[in-house]
């Protein structure tokens, strides 16, 4: 899909989209608990569908009524062979890979070619030690194996994905479990996430101290009834609107919540007056929007970008390609990211989405001011499927134009 946006100003009310990071954890908290659970304010996303997918076909019984996901849990150190769609959802992989582990079952985790070329190292060298198979191709991964409780270490600078994952499977054993976390840990903000969505459902996991996670064993998770809080990571998107020039409200979004990218309000007001530094190491998934911004305003130093390389795409390679069009200078390092307030002007030709919704909104913000056409618009179908219904919502004035490149 290409879509057209005119240069115009945002003004009104925009209520945060539900949060993805938030609902992945509690969809499959519920899905590891016996009995009805239900997860209320939950998007119908491809990200979402790929986790609800998922615990389907390990035999939880799933149904959607309007936003609520009513869901019957399902005991996966019993699960038969089975194939688990991820679509592209990285959450979805790496929170499944232990949770396969569990059976001892032949397991095959299917997805996307961009998603099978993410790294993955952690649960490879994890099979590699304990004998476990561990097979991938272009398109899945095949793993069989039963994981036992004990001891593991993960590195901290990869994904706190991996961190998660192997937590929700650990809570399933019997006997406890120490996850030791070789620093620096990296997105601290949601492996708290994932130790908060335990708690809402019976289970207790916690620090020790900075780097060390217990998990007491004989644990099991307890059916709820529980609401996705608002999603800082998109609500982002909206305030960016307000950040140049325009007059948006977002509501709905919890003031003490543990998300990391709430830091973008102060990332946001620290670029209104100046050229900040801005470390992106705990919450990559702000760095195009924040990009963007500060190429309408007056620039930014972003560090800690080297995970940004590694999501649906190489977000600062795609945010310096697209930026130029806006005739904005860019330089890009390993681990650092620098946009220049070099003069920002209408696109000299369409915009490309990279596949990446990210990229695709954070183009659309900046399109607000400029004007211009962005090809591959449909990413957005990833997280936030209504965005450019929002955002017309808002007086934005979007034209659709059918399938672009």
């Amino acid at each position: 899909m290409q879509i057209e946006i005119r240069p115009s100003k945002a003004r009104g009310v925009m209520a945060a989209p539900p949060s993805k990071s938030a609902a992945h954890r509690l969809l499959l908290c519920a899905g590891l608990a016996p009995g009805e659970s239900v997860v209320r304010r939950v998007a119908d996303s491809q990200d979402m569908l790929a986790t609800m997918d998922c615990l389907k076909a390990l035999g939880a019984g799933v149904t959607r009524a309007g936003d609520d996901v009513h869901i019957t849990g399902v005991d996966p150190a019993r699960t038969a062979p089975a194939v688990l769609p991820c679509r592209e959802c990285g959450t979805t992989l790496r929170f499944f890979v232990p949770i396969a582990l569990l059976s001892g079952q032949e397991i095959t985790l299917t997805g996307s070619e961009k998603l099978m070329s993410r790294p993955m190292s952690v649960y490879e060298k994890l099979c590699a030690d304990r004998g476990f198979r561990y097979e991938p191709s272009r398109d899945s991964l095949t793993v069989c194996g039963r994981l036992t409780p004990g001891e593991y270490t993960v590195p901290g600078n990869i994904s706190s994905q991996f961190i998660s994952g192997l937590a929700f499977a650990l809570t399933q054993l019997e006997g406890d479990s120490v996850i030791r976390i070789l620093p620096p840990v990296e997105s601290r903000p949601y492996i708290d996430m994932t130790l908060d969505a335990f708690s809402a459902f019976g289970v207790t996991a916690a620090f020790s101290d900075g780097d060390t996670i217990r998990i007491p064993g004989l644990q099991r998770f307890r059916p709820s009834d529980v609401t996705v809080e608002g999603d800082y990571s998109n609500a982002a998107f909206f305030d960016a609107l307000t950040l140049l020039g325009g007059d948006v409200t977002v509501t709905g979004l919890k003031e003490d919540s543990l998300q990391g990218d709430r830091v973008y309000r102060r990332y946001f007001e620290s670029m209104k007056n100046g050229t900040p530094t801005v470390d992106l190491s705990d919450c990559p998934d702000l760095g195009p929007v924040c990009m963007a911004s500060a190429a309408a305003l007056h620039g930014a130093v972003f560090t800690g970008t080297r995970r940004l390389r590694i999501k649906e795409s190489d977000r600062c390679a795609a945010m310096a390609e697209e930026l130029a069009k806006f005739g904005i200078e860019t330089e890009v390092t390993e681990d650092t990211m620098t946009v220049k307030a070099s003069g920002l002007r209408a696109p000299d030709m369409v915009i490309s989405g990279h596949n990446d919704h990210r990229i695709v909104m954070a183009m659309a913000v900046l399109a607000t001011l400029t004007g211009g056409r962005i090809n591959g618009a449909q990413a957005v179908s990833k997280s936030l499927p209504d965005f450019f219904d929002r955002l017309k919502t808002l007086g934005i004035e979007v034209t659709e134009y059918g399938m672009g490149l």
